[in-house]
């Protein structure tokens, strides 16, 4: 089996998927983009993903894209350890949380939509309160959402589709300087970075990382 991620050291989607990856022991290739010079944006990248966003996961000769669609992937692909919880209506919790964060809270710091709002002459100072506005109402919410929950992680005592979503989304929201002292998620931080999987997919730990 050939598997190659196409990712960027600082991209929470990609983080995802690195640590799906780690977390279901799948060996692979990383092939990196800088998004900050538009490397995404060049022919062969673009003839993979039309969307021009990392990550991209090549796999037996297949390119999937969009990490939670990669996640998904890989969760059926590789059952063991699993993901997703067994019951029904707590996958569907699960899965709840995780696009909480991945489709309402993180595409608003994406570079894209940034230099979108930058281009269109807003000043950046405005930019980032916006972001911060975001990602704090956001974290709040979902710190709510498992409020009644117990464990070292988002749903008990197993690592979930939830938590690899919710640690790129921590580490994003301090590099805004929105608050994320949110006592549970901070537990659940904690917690994920001391698993190994977590560990090996920080970005300070990718090849291509450069923190200047």
């Amino acid at each position: 089996m050939s598997t190659t991620l196409h990712t960027y050291w600082r991209s929470s989607a990609a983080w995802r998927v690195r640590t799906a990856l780690a977390f279901k022991g799948v060996q692979w290739e990383a092939v990196p983009h800088d998004l900050r010079a538009n490397a995404q944006s060049a022919p062969d990248y673009v003839a993979r993903n039309p969307q021009r966003l990392v990550p991209a996961l090549e796999i037996d000769g297949a390119v999937l894209t969009q990490s939670l669609a990669i996640i998904e992937y890989l969760e059926e692909r590789f059952p063991e350890p699993p993901l997703l919880p067994a019951d029904l209506l707590e996958r569907a919790r699960v899965r709840a949380f995780a696009l909480a964060v991945a489709c309402d809270i993180h595409p608003v710091q994406n570079l894209r939509v940034l230099r979108m709002l930058k281009k269109r002459g807003l000043d950046q100072a405005v930019i980032d309160a916006w972001a911060c506005e975001v990602i704090e109402s956001g974290l709040a919410a979902c710190s709510r959402l498992i409020a009644d929950r117990s464990g070292p992680f988002c749903f008990g005592d197993k690592v979930t589709l939830a938590d690899v979503v919710l640690i790129p989304q921590m580490a994003n929201g301090r590099r805004f300087g929105a608050r994320v002292d949110f006592p549970r998620l901070e537990a659940i931080e904690a917690a994920a970075l001391a698993h190994p999987a977590f560990a090996a997919a920080r970005p300070e730990a990718q090849a291509d990382a450069d923190p200047a």
